[in-house]
């Protein structure tokens, strides 16, 4: 019975992880178009009680260079023209998400399939 209880804890860590990555994707789609935004990351650690679980370490900012946009009539603009955008890149994002919100859904099936199998068990030992 153990053994399902820290199946349905890995579960609902790894849901809880894969939530705190979706909204922080969102976040960053939100912000793509806004001037010297830096795309947020957020890290899966490994929690060491040996259930699997997973938490989220502290949110950090990519570090790659900000797009330079040309647009003279921007009043962010320096006196070349240019100022610097965000490194938001849509495609990462989107990918980022999907993928985000699968592991969720895997997640959710894993808790749900333990949770009728300790209903099962439940049930049988009831007998």
């Amino acid at each position: 019975m153990s053994d399902l209880l820290s199946t349905m804890s890995a579960s609902i860590s790894g849901m809880s992880a894969q939530a705190a990555r979706l909204r922080l994707t969102s976040e960053n789609i939100a912000n793509a178009d806004t001037p010297g935004y830096r795309r947020k990351l957020i890290p899966f650690e490994q929690v060491t009680d040996g259930a699997g679980a997973v938490r989220t370490g502290a949110v950090h900012l990519d570090t790659s260079n900000l797009e330079r946009v040309y647009e003279p009539s921007h009043p962010m603009a320096g006196e070349d023209g240019y100022y610097e955008g965000s490194n938001v890149n849509l495609m990462i994002e989107i990918a980022d998400a999907r993928e985000a919100q699968r592991s969720y859904e895997a997640n959710l099936r894993m808790f749900d399939q333990a949770r009728q199998m300790k209903s099962s068990l439940l049930e049988l030992l009831r007998r």
